[in-house]
C-alpha cells in the first residue's frame, strides 16, 4: 500500500488511494489508529482514503488519530484535493463528496487550494458554565451532518499550556450534542487561533474547519467584512466571505505540501 503524508499549515494527514486498495470501514479504522501514532510509526493528526463516488469526482473517506470517523476535515480536504490532481483524477477545479455533503476545491498554484466550506446547519450564540465560571461563545456545526466546533476568544495570543485543562473541561461539555473541536482565538492585527481536536484528542498546529468556524463567528459578530487572515501554530490561513444577505460561500485557502510517499509492507515500511 502507498502511503502519501502531506500536511497543510502543519495539520498532516496519511492519504490511500482507495480506488487501487480496497478496504473495509474496520480495516481503515485499525490503520488509522496505529499508523497515525506520534513516534511509534508514521503519525499523523488523521488517515484519508480517496474513493470512488456515483455522482461526484470521488467521496472523502475521513478517519482520525483514534481511528474514529469524522464528518469533515478542511486542511485534510485541501490535502485530497492536491493528492487527487497530482494523481492525475481531476483538473484545477473539482467537486467531491464527503460525510458531511458535497465540496468544491480548486488549485491555485502547486502549493495551494482553496475549498468551498460548507455553512453551518447549527450556530449558537451561548454560554457555557464549567466550574464556577462561565465562558461566552459560539457553537457550530459546519456541514450537515456538520462537525461540531465551540469558539471561545481569550485576552492574549492563545497558548497550549495555559488553555489545555479548559479545552479538555469544554471538549466532552454536556451543552455540545455530541461533543465538540474548541477553538480559542485572540484578535489583534490578525486573529490568532489555537484549536484542540476531537479525534486527535489535543492541541493541533491547524484546522481548516476550525479557522473556518472563528471566521463565521466574526463575520457574525461584524468584525470583519470579506477576508480574514488567521494565525495558526502552523503558519497562515485565509476565509474568504462571498455574499451578503445572505452569506453564500466561506472559502478557506492556504497552502498544502507534499512531505513523503511510502510503501507500507505490514509491519516494515519502504521508503
Amino acid at each position: 500500500m502507498i502511503l502519501t503524508k502531506m500536511q497543510a499549515a502543519g495539520n498532516d494527514f496519511l492519504l490511500v488511494n482507495g480506488l487501487e486498495n480496497h478496504l473495509n470501514v474496520e480495516e481503515k479504522r485499525k490503520l488509522a489508529k496505529n499508523l497515525c501514532r506520534r513516534r511509534l510509526s508514521f503519525g499523523a493528526d488523521g488517515m484519508i482514503f480517496l474513493e470512488a463516488s456515483k455522482d461526484y469526482a470521488f467521496t472523502m473517506d475521513f478517519y482520525n488519530a483514534d481511528g474514529s470517523s469524522g464528518e469533515m476535515c478542511g486542511n485534510g480536504a485541501r490535502c485530497l484535493a492536491r493528492f487527487a490532481y497530482d494523481l492525475g483524477l481531476v483538473g484545477e477545479e473539482m467537486i467531491f463528496d464527503t460525510a458531511a455533503g458535497p465540496i468544491e476545491a480548486r488549485r491555485i498554484e502547486e502549493g495551494t487550494y482553496a475549498l468551498s466550506m460548507q455553512l453551518p446547519s447549527v450556530y449558537w450564540e451561548m454560554e457555557v458554565e464549567l466550574g464556577s465560571s462561565l465562558y461566552s461563545g459560539a457553537y457550530l456545526e459546519l456541514g450537515d451532518p456538520g462537525v461540531p466546533h465551540f469558539c471561545l476568544e481569550v485576552d492574549e495570543k492563545p497558548q497550549r499550556d495555559p488553555l489545555r485543562e479548559l479545552a479538555k473541561g469544554l471538549r466532552y461539555h454536556h451543552a455540545f450534542p455530541k461533543g465538540s473541536n474548541i477553538n480559542f482565538y485572540h484578535l489583534g492585527e490578525k486573529v490568532h487561533v489555537l484549536t484542540f481536536e476531537r479525534g486527535v484528542e489535543d492541541f493541533t498546529l491547524a484546522c481548516g474547519s476550525g479557522v473556518t468556524s472563528v471566521a463565521y463567528y466574526l463575520y457574525q459578530k461584524g468584525c470583519f467584512e470579506d477576508i480574514i487572515e488567521l494565525l495558526v501554530p502552523g503558519g497562515e490561513l485565509r476565509v474568504e466571505v462571498l455574499g451578503k444577505n445572505p452569506l453564500r460561500e466561506l472559502h478557506l485557502i492556504g497552502p498544502v505540501e507534499r512531505v513523503y510517499q511510502a510503501e507500507y509492507l505490514a509491519n516494515r515500511v519502504s521508503t
